[in-house]
């Protein structure tokens, strides 16, 4: 991929991909050095970071809030400490705990930028900065459901708030953000879940771990205690560096040809127990707000781009086995991993409050080590040198995992049965000649997976889909006059039905749909400058379940400002 707008954002300021179009932006006066308040709800007419996704849904009960940052500037990679005490007023049991997180990014030029929370080694946020300009200094709000961790925030804990960036001659903004939690209490009509009873952290210190090459893992030593009955694990792989865009990444033997990174368009990340295989979770494709071209995602970003959503494994099939009274290393990596990917992940553990201690094991995995994907390469060099052609890749397979643990209510067992699925094609057509470049990527990486407990006569079936769909149009065409002009559109989507049944009856069903479509058109000069840019883009977030829940809001925008809002739509229609 040739002729992109982005470079690296986090770890080297350089360009990851070849014939980089930079886009500068005009040097402003001394920033603000606080955080502006972002409407709940999206404005039309703005230039800010939107969303079409819901915030958290909240009790009615009042909360008690414990703040964590306070206007805090991020101009170098020091981070800023963080520090939390339990709240007095509220000592629990809790509804639900809910992170909120408010940012902005001073006027002037600055690259985006990643950006997670730690406490206690334990990830609270994980997500990407927006892009200022010259005339701009974007604000947005985040928030994060972490009624899981709420054992976790029994204790104090200190932490630290990391959004590495670099301000000077060129890079201008400075970050500030600030951020806080909401512990809701129990009522009448409102009371506190069932959560894990442990949460142990797989990160490296505060922040997550460089997975740089297939072998690289990130690793945590587990010392659980003998009554272990559930086990989860929630997983964030974000691509980096050389594989920021993964997606369009081409085989070994064809990079200097097509002029972009290597070890094809497949990732997948793994996760392992002891060494061997227990788990695998699909990488989603996050793009940055500058990603290819920034002003494709403004103010409309990409899926997940400011604040990123984990993948959860489940992991129960080796409780018996983690509960055991031994050490056990849980590891990560991510397969094809090509300079960098970052990686951490929350162990959520449930115990069996009716014994100290239960026994159980592994029945069956399998698994497979590695995925073995197959390549088609269908390219042809013309005399002049122009490539034209395809390259696809493809990865599919099976395993079922089954285990048990001998608890207090009775033997139980779990199976996990996925399918997972990843295909790619890509077109090209490359001319060193001119300079003309035209790349066309289209993607999905597809889980589905079904898990069973059986307990007694009981048996619970909990079934899911996950899908990420995304497709990438790229032309780079050099005109007769000496211009140049850069056409660019993607479509990103997350898509998630769920279903849950007990001994054949339904008991829950939901379905979750995401979409965001973008195109934008640069014109460039003899000499590469931007002289314009025009551009559209379109959002819309739609959830319904079988409890009468229902959510639903599209955005459209145009030249870098929001055009129209439209909520509900489709909510009256009874999907269930």
């Amino acid at each position: 991929m040739n002729k992109t707008a982005v470079g690296l954002r986090v770890l080297n300021p350089l360009p990851t991909v070849s014939k980089l179009l930079l886009l500068v932006s005009v040097f402003c006066g001394a920033a603000s050095a606080q955080v502006v308040l972002a409407p709940s709800n999206p404005q039309i007419g703005s230039s800010n970071p939107v969303s079409a996704e819901p915030l958290v849904t909240r009790p009615d009960t009042k909360p008690c809030i414990v703040s964590l940052l306070s206007n805090a500037p991020f101009a170098s990679f020091n981070g800023a400490p963080l520090t939390y005490t339990p709240p007095a007023d509220c000592p629990g049991p809790w509804a639900k705990v809910v992170l909120t997180a408010d940012f902005t990014v001073s006027s002037g030029n600055q690259f985006d930028r990643s950006a997670w929370f730690y406490l206690g080694d334990v990830n609270i946020f994980y997500g990407t900065t927006a892009e200022p300009r010259s005339n701009l200094s974007p604000s947005w709000h985040v928030e994060r459901d972490l009624t899981d961790l709420t054992s976790f925030f029994k204790t104090p804990q200190t932490g630290l708030a990391s959004i590495g960036n670099i301000v000077n001659s060129v890079d201008t903004s400075t970050i500030f953000a600030s951020a806080a939690l909401e512990f809701y209490p129990v009522a009448r009509f409102t009371p506190a879940p069932v959560v894990p009873d442990i949460i142990v952290p797989v990160s490296v210190g505060n922040g997550p771990a460089t997975l740089n090459t297939t072998t690289d893992q990130v690793t945590q030593t587990l010392n659980l205690p003998r009554n272990v009955e559930k086990v989860y694990l929630d997983v964030f792989a974000q691509n980096q560096s050389n594989d920021e865009f993964y997606y369009l990444c081409v085989p070994n033997d064809q990079t200097g040809t097509l002029e972009s990174c290597g070890n094809t368009a497949f990732r997948e990340t793994e996760i392992t127990i002891d060494g061997k295989p227990a788990g695998v979770a699909p990488v989603f494709p996050f793009i940055f707000t500058g990603g290819i071209d920034p002003f494709l995602w403004e103010p409309i970003t990409g899926v997940q781009t400011l604040n990123f959503k984990p993948y959860r494994v489940d992991l129960t099939p080796y409780a018996g086995v983690l509960g055991d009274g031994s050490q056990h290393i849980v590891g990560i990596s991510v397969f094809n991993a090509n300079t960098l990917f970052l990686a951490t992940a929350n162990m959520l553990v449930f115990t069996d409050h009716g014994s100290k201690e239960v026994s159980g094991g592994l029945i069956s995995n399998t698994l497979s080590a590695a995925p073995t994907p197959q390549v088609n390469e269908n390219l042809t060099t013309s005399t002049s040198g122009v490539v034209t052609g395809t390259v696809a890749i493809g990865s599919n397979r099976s395993f079922t995992i089954s285990g048990f643990v001998n608890t207090s209510h009775g033997r139980v067992e779990t199976t996990v049965e996925q399918q997972v699925n990843f295909l790619s094609t890509q077109t090209f057509n490359v001319n060193p000649n001119t300079g003309g470049d035209v790349q066309n990527a289209v993607q999905t990486s597809t889980v589905d997976s079904k898990t069973t407990t059986r307990s007694g006569i009981l048996v619970e079936t909990e079934s899911r889909h996950v899908s990420y769909p995304l497709t990438v149009n790229f032309s780079f065409i050099a005109n007769a006059n000496g211009t140049f002009t850069q056409a660019t559109t993607a479509n990103q989507q997350n898509l998630m039905t769920e279903s849950k049944t007990l001994n054949g009856f339904p008991l829950f069903e939901s379905n979750t749909q995401e979409q965001v479509n973008s195109n934008d058109t640069l014109q460039l000069n003899a000499s590469e400058n931007l002289t314009s840019a025009a551009g559209k883009s379109n959002a819309s977030y739609q959830s319904n379940d079988s409890l009468g829940n229902c959510f639903s809001r599209s955005l459209t925008a145009e030249n870098q400002v929001l055009t129209s809002v439209t909520d509900g739509k489709g909510c009256h229609e009874r999907r269930f």
